[in-house]
């Protein structure tokens, strides 16, 4: 009887800590930091400026990786050990090296500002969202980092004696140098990096002002700078040169490519000390009026708290029931992935650097950056729409005002720069999946004069479509150089036209909408029946050769494709799924060949542009089954708990999005147009909480229900949604109107 007393207690208690876990209990930071995830576990608020992340891809041979030994573009890799400090505003999920700076780093004895020697190896490492800690074994440190949305707080616990706390900013991500420093006082310094250079794009910089604040007044303290290296008699009169300098008398401002700052202390066992970060993109006096308002004196628990609190909130938007603990990690995970980039740019007093200009201008509202748009317009901006409306609409805002300062629509902007990295036009489909899906609290005359301006400027006038002048006269864009990425800049351009003309019909634009429908059906020109594969076209109108359908994979150069073959590109036509149908023969043969992609590996699930492939099964009556299968199938193999649960870069949410959606049941498969795609939901119950500002219901939810009595993934059967029947292929808006979709589900394929 006490046994079974004792056993019915345990599971009370069980029971009780899985009802009490928050959302942000089921986030795993570690998740999608190697294999090339490029994620970080940094302490982060959602879409915040600051990010604070231990840096450990410097300084020591025993790491797998360094930056300075190959391509990287991630201050933290899972498999290295040797910790250079905490970095200051970073790129979370990117493929190009940028930002990672203001390199914070403790240390105790003697002083060595040099970080292969004041690096360590670590251990106990944790993370959770808004807060990362780590014990460094060289020195018995405890370091603990948390953040509000602009600033950084470090908590560094150190043994007896004497110890010391760094502040690099020679070393970091970004392809660019030079900074300048001036002490404040013995506890505070501000000043000045130079980043950017992203993908080197070499006029792509711009400036990150700070201000570090201790809490201890240091019993020393001093600048270094490390020294050119000299030669000859020169040489032997400098003892410094090539070698790091110690300024220990020197207290005015001091500048370089690689300078830094070292306070001193005397520590108790087990003392704290609290370090505070600010940062602006404007100026060193926006920096600090950010670090005061938003810390305004408050310790380590107290931000702590806060961030954690601001996660909860933005995570909880979606509830979901059922599923196995390791699917609601991967799925929380995921929603926290998502919610770190577009993230906001404006100080607390709103001003903000002027796109591409000199100005520093004023918003009312969040100014957002970082848009990854080649990525993110395909899922990303759907799943803000949905959940985060009010966000959605900022972004939008925040493009439309790049237009007005800079006189075009973003592409891949970073902290007010235009990178032009990848191809594409990929701003419209964005605007108009928007305000088609009835969030149209902006200015569409100004959206459309701006969509219409990139897509018919020649190409030497055109930033965002520099090969215009052949994809309006040939209605392609030929092969002129081996590795021009012809054909991937195409594609792109047939999306957004495609999207351009909708809203054009919608606006009543007629001539316009004919105008940009007959051009999005050009993708044609490129279908090859020999390989049945879309390919490169020369400027003389013949098709390129030798030409192998396969070459791309595994980012080989491969001509009329950017990162991937022909087969990752072919089916990337989702505007006119039953025009490529009828090129390839009829519904058995697109079938088969698409079914062909998965059977013979040539899927790609981290290449953006064939992600969405597993759902064009369901445009097919009898071969939904398919899309449900293959969903399942990804979702195992490629999403997991691991640091390597993610099927490569996580491009600043996209990866995330394809999960969170496909886990959910549906997919908006073809970028600005209003609609998704079915699946089996992971989760037996989902519950979206909507904005009523927005929509006219406070919620959507999705249920999963098992016809016979089974559990986990099964084939749908019937789908309603509301009160009625629906078929694989759903409105948004419909939606959301009917505030709930059912699935009815069994194990085997019905028929």
């Amino acid at each position: 009887m006490k046994k079974t007393l004792i056993t019915l207690l345990a599971g009370f208690f069980a029971f009780q800590f899985l009802q009490a876990q928050e959302p942000a209990d089921y986030v795993n930071p570690f998740i999608g930091t190697t294999n090339f995830g490029t994620c970080n576990p940094g302490a982060v608020c959602p879409n915040g400026m600051m990010s604070v992340v231990p840096f450990n891809v410097m300084g020591s041979a025993d790491n797998t990786y360094d930056k300075d030994a190959r391509w990287w573009s991630t201050p933290y890799e899972y498999t290295n050990s040797f910790f250079t400090g905490f970095s200051h505003v970073n790129l979370s999920g990117v493929g190009c090296p940028d930002l990672g700076s203001l390199l914070l780093m403790p240390t105790t004895g003697k002083l060595d500002v040099d970080y292969h020697h004041y690096g360590s190896k670590y251990e106990k490492e944790n993370a959770s969202p808004g807060y990362y800690t780590i014990s460094l074994t060289k020195y018995n440190i405890l370091a603990e980092a948390t953040a509000t949305p602009r600033t950084g707080l470090a908590r560094f616990t150190f043994p007896k004696g004497e110890s010391n706390i760094l502040l690099n900013l020679g070393e970091g991500l970004t392809n660019e140098s030079g900074a300048f420093m001036r002490r404040v006082s013995d506890r505070e310094v501000e000043g000045m990096k130079v980043l950017g250079t992203f993908c080197y794009n070499p006029q792509a910089v711009f400036p990150i002002y700070f201000v570090m604040r201790v809490n201890k007044a240091p019993k020393t303290t001093g600048y270094w700078k490390k020294q050119r290296p000299m030669q000859g008699v020169e040489a032997e009169w400098d003892k410094d040169q090539g070698k790091y300098k110690l300024y220990t008398k020197y207290n005015r401002d001091i500048a370089g490519d690689d300078i830094g700052a070292w306070f001193t202390f005397d520590t108790e066992e087990g003392e704290q000390i609290e370090v505070a970060m600010g940062v602006s993109f404007v100026s060193i006096e926006n920096a600090r009026e950010n670090l005061d308002k938003e810390q305004h004196g408050r310790h380590f628990e107290a931000i702590h708290q806060e961030a954690r609190q601001r996660w909860n909130d933005d995570l909880g938007r979606i509830q979901v029931e059922g599923g196995t603990k390791e699917q609601k990690t991967v799925f929380y995970t995921g929603l926290y992935h998502a919610l770190i980039h577009p993230n906001i740019l404006q100080d607390v007093n709103g001003q903000y650097p002027q796109m591409e200009g000199d100005k520093i201008l004023t918003t009312e509202g969040d100014r957002y950056t970082v848009f990854s748009l080649w990525d993110t317009y395909r899922n990303l901006h759907q799943l803000m729409t949905l959940v985060y409306p009010e966000r959605q609409m900022d972004m939008i805002h925040t493009m439309l005002d790049m237009y007005k300062e800079h006189g075009w629509l973003p592409k891949w902007e970073l902290y007010g720069r235009e990178t032009l990295t990848m191809e594409g036009d990929p701003s419209l489909p964005v605007i108009v999946d928007t305000w088609m899906k009835g969030l149209r609290d902006f200015d569409i005359n100004l959206a459309y004069e701006a969509m219409y301006k990139s897509a018919t400027t020649a190409g030497k006038d055109n930033l965002m479509r520099p090969d215009n002048d052949d994809y309006m006269s040939r209605g392609y864009v030929p092969l002129r150089e081996q590795y021009d990425n012809s054909v991937s800049h195409a594609l792109e351009y047939y999306i957004a036209d495609y999207s351009l003309s909708t809203l054009a019909k919608a606006l009543g634009k007629k001539e316009d909408a004919k105008l940009f429908y007959d051009r999005s059906m050009g993708y044609k020109h490129y279908y090859c029946k020999e390989f049945g594969t879309l390919r490169p076209i020369l400027p003389d109108g013949t098709f390129y050769s030798p030409f192998n359908p396969r070459q791309g994979e595994n980012f080989e150069p491969n001509p009329g494709f950017h990162e991937g073959s022909a087969w990752n590109y072919t089916f990337y036509v989702p505007h006119d799924v039953m025009g490529l149908v009828k090129l390839m023969g009829g519904k058995k043969k697109f079938v088969d060949k698409l079914q062909r992609v998965f059977d013979e590996g040539l899927y790609d699930p981290a290449n953006e542009p064939d992600i969405a492939y597993p759902y064009l099964f369901s445009y097919f009556k009898g071969e939904e089954w398919r899309t449900q299968k293959l969903v399942n199938e990804l979702l195992a193999k490629h999403f997991t708990t691991k640091p390597d649960g993610l099927p490569g870069n996580e491009d600043t949410g996209t990866m995330s999005s394809w999960a969170i959606f496909s886990m959910m049941g549906f997919y908006p498969d073809c970028p600005g147009v209003p609609e998704y795609t079915l699946t089996t939901p992971t989760f037996d119950k989902i519950t979206i909480k909507l904005d009523p500002k927005y929509y006219s219901r406070d919620r959507l939810v999705i249920e999963k229900v098992h016809e016979d009595g089974g559990s986990g993934f099964g084939f749908i059967d019937t789908v309603q949604m509301g009160d009625k029947r629906c078929g694989y292929r759903i409105n948004h808006n419909d939606l959301v109107k009917a505030g709930t979709l059912t699935f009815k589900v069994k194990s085997s394929v019905g028929k």
